[in-house]
């Protein structure tokens, strides 16, 4: 049994999440790592890893408790799908996008200003969504990216929803729309145009749960990527689909009220990487002491030069665990400056020292690591992709993050 990524007493957790990370290190050691790189070699969706989860409950992780779930918060989400980022890259992530359809529109959403009718409106919508989680094992997804400015939060969303008498028709594309053609359900970011205006706003973002087998909707493409090949991210087109008003899984406007006022809810990518580094730095560790099952075991932990790299890898990956628990641990409404910088320099830091980890890894193990029969050359081709992930990438990070350090609120030269 794996030692938990976050010790309990070190980090303090709470009894609650101490527990559903413990059950999240038991299912992805158990279910997930066996079959890791079956998905990665067939660039293969993991369904039966979800059909899993629906039975345990994970799929429901950040349910309400009243609505029957299992009531995570954000912090304990991020712990636990850090948890299986270490068994199983490509599941984690998009397990990410399904339990984000959760979270954004119960404990997030819950902490936003609506009004006592509108609360009630919306809890009255998505306990419709929830019910098919639990009772069908319903998967959701949630496609950003479109190829321009939009999922970095730069521009208005291309995809648009048409106001009609009892909801919406919905025309436009995203791209690398991880879980595309396997989700029930696709939770669209998209922009609401009504007739006669003006050009596309971000204040008219929407966020509305399309069925895969709406009539207008296709998928597209072919998926061959270097890492992260579970994901199956092709690209969805929308043709003039029609949705009702209960697909709405936020109020009108309410999505843009969270972007601005709850911003670590794009650090949710993150908890993955932070996942496969520590993988990265387990298989080292065990390897060098040939506990590596299936292989002879053989020692190489005598070497000074392994000694070094180990010890360089162990310093990355703490600096990156400790600034990642503290982010995670301040996410809420409305933080502060810096812990808005906290959480960019934390989501950059896991990002690229997942990387780095990983190939000092494969330079550490040696041409064995090299072996798809081994762990350690997933590991490494998935943790590449952490940095390109919108909304937040490495690149974006840095510029916003040099941006707020040197200009306060509508400073100018």
């Amino acid at each position: 049994m794996a030692a938990p990524l976050f010790d309990p007493a070190a980090f303090r957790l709470t009894p609650e999440e101490a527990a559903l990370t413990a059950m999240a290190r038991e299912f992805g050691e158990a279910v997930l790592a066996p079959r890791a790189a079956l998905w990665d070699r067939e660039a293969r969706f993991p369904t039966e890893n979800y059909r899993d989860m629906a039975a345990n409950g994970l799929l429901g992780l950040c349910i309400p408790r009243a609505e029957g779930g299992l009531g995570a918060g954000f912090r304990a989400y991020c712990l636990a799908a850090a948890e299986l980022g270490r068994f199983c890259g490509a599941t984690a992530l998009t397990w990410n996008m399904h339990v984000c359809s959760t979270l954004w529109t119960g404990a997030l959403s819950d902490d936003l200003e609506m009004d006592a009718a509108l609360r009630d409106a919306h809890h009255a919508r998505r306990r419709l969504h929830y019910r098919r989680i639990l009772e069908e094992g319903a998967v959701y997804s949630q496609p950003f990216s479109e190829g321009g400015a939009a999922a970095a939060g730069a521009a208005a969303f291309g995809t648009v929803a048409r106001p009609v008498p009892g909801g919406w028709r919905v025309t436009g594309r995203k791209i690398f729309a991880s879980l595309a053609g396997h989700a029930d359900y696709y939770g669209i970011l998209c922009t609401e145009q009504r007739e006669g205006e003006a050009p596309l706003s971000r204040r008219d973002t929407l966020y509305l749960a399309i069925p895969r087998d709406a009539p207008g909707v296709s998928v597209t493409g072919e998926w061959d990527p270097l890492g992260m090949r579970g994901t199956v991210s092709r690209t969805l087109v929308f043709e003039d689909v029609m949705v009702g008003a209960e697909a709405a899984l936020m109020p009108p406007g309410l999505y843009m009220q969270a972007a601005s006022r709850w911003p670590h809810m794009f650090l949710t990518l993150s908890p993955t990487y932070m996942g496969i580094a520590q993988a990265a730095y387990d298989f080292t560790v065990a390897y060098l002491r040939g506990e590596v099952p299936g292989m002879p075991p053989v020692k190489r932990r005598m070497y000074a030069t392994k000694q070094i790299a180990v010890a360089e890898m162990r310093i990355a990956l703490e600096q990156a665990k400790a600034l990642w628990f503290q982010a995670v641990t301040e996410a809420g409404p409305d933080p502060s400056p810096e812990q808005v910088q906290r959480a960019w320099a934390a989501q950059h830091s896991v990002m690229e020292n997942a990387a780095a980890i990983a190939a000092r890894a494969v330079r550490t193990c040696g041409g064995q690591a090299m072996l798809k029969s081994l762990p350690l050359e997933r590991l490494y081709r998935d943790a590449r992709c952490g940095s390109l992930m919108l909304p937040w990438t490495a690149e974006l990070c840095v510029d916003r993050l040099g941006r707020d350090c040197l200009y306060k609120k509508g400073e100018t030269d």
